[in-house]
């Protein structure tokens, strides 16, 4: 098979495109003939050799990527026999490989694709819509709610632009650039502002003091804007900080309303014996009964490299998404 391989950490140029042996499933596992592959910022912090969320640093040669979406073509022992040929999605976990035309993973974290969902769909939903199910338990968005969403053009962004639409909320989207910023009005959003224009606070006047939700994942200078914004009992959610923190000593504090997501307790809320498959479902069957709809940017698998440096550089939108 060809897969993406990691020799040694550093730049995206050190994402090769080679060919290697093919993977076998082991007891319990399904081997997934793969036609879409998730990448996350995480990955590009990984490639340069950031600690990773598993309980050890990544090892190389490595293939990176853990969110797939193909075919079961192979079967391990035990794995159930019904399972071949299936159309599936699957989040990998701490284990990589998923920039590669065969991934292989233990049956039991397999989703079957509902209805005509197309894989590039699904692999967006398993990652970025788990994400997305697990922001909103901690502001649910109504009638009456206005909800101001930074990085709106992303692949989360775009997700919850349009939940809180769907929710009857007014939307105020924020993204770089005009191009992102018309795919945000296009996304449903009620006010779509280039945030890359020095005086864009300004077009939010007349919600100064009005918002009642802010979903940030990008910190900084936006974020301090958007706390401006807030209503006296408005909820700053945060759940990332691509740019930088709202301060150096207490960076998610602010006047008792921000709430940082990220960890255990968005699992918690989640319920069940296992929550974040509950968040997989409910992201799943969101986007197969046509509520929500990932925006998927897609390189071919050849292409990571290209990817990664597009990524970084703020030069997607939607979910980015490998084919091989």
């Amino acid at each position: 098979m060809h897969a993406i391989r990691l020799h040694a950490f550093g730049p995206a140029e050190n994402l090769r495109y080679e060919e290697t042996a093919d993977p076998r499933p082991g007891p319990g596992q399904v081997r997934i003939a793969v036609r879409a592959a998730g990448v996350h910022l995480l990955d590009a912090a990984l490639r340069e050799g950031a600690r990773g969320p598993g309980p050890a640093p990544a090892t190389l040669p490595t293939v990176p990527g853990r969110e797939v979406a193909g075919v079961v073509d192979a079967l391990g022992d035990g794995a159930p026999e019904d399972l071949l040929g299936r159309r599936v999605v699957a989040h990998l976990g701490f284990v990589p490989g998923g920039y590669a035309e065969l991934a292989v993973t233990d049956a039991a974290r397999l989703h079957e694709i509902p209805g005509r969902l197309d894989f590039a769909a699904a692999v967006a939903m398993i990652g970025t819509g788990r994400t997305a199910m697990g922001i909103v338990q901690f502001a649910e968005p109504g009638p009456g709610d206005v909800v101001l969403v930074p990085a709106a053009a992303g692949g989360l962004g775009t997700l919850l632009v349009q939940y809180a639409k769907n929710a009857g909320a007014t939307v105020v989207g924020l993204a770089g650039g005009p191009a992102k910023t018309a795919q945000v009005a296009a996304n449903g959003a009620d006010l779509a502002v280039d945030y890359t224009d020095p005086g864009w606070p300004a077009r939010l006047d007349d919600h100064r003091g009005k918002v009642t939700v802010v979903y940030d994942g990008v910190g900084g200078d936006v974020a301090r804007a958007a706390v401006d914004l807030l209503a006296p009992d408005g909820r700053h959610i945060v759940f990332g900080w691509t740019s930088q923190g709202l301060d150096s000593d207490s960076p998610y504090v602010v006047d008792g309303v921000s709430v940082n997501v990220l960890g255990p307790e968005m699992l918690r809320r989640a319920g069940g014996p296992d929550p974040l498959r509950t968040l997989e479902l409910r992201a799943l069957t969101e986007a197969a009964e046509g509520r929500l709809t990932p925006a998927v940017h897609r390189f071919p698998l050849a292409g990571a490299a290209e990817a990664h440096r597009a990524l970084e550089s703020r030069g997607t939108t939607g979910k980015v998404v490998l084919e091989p």
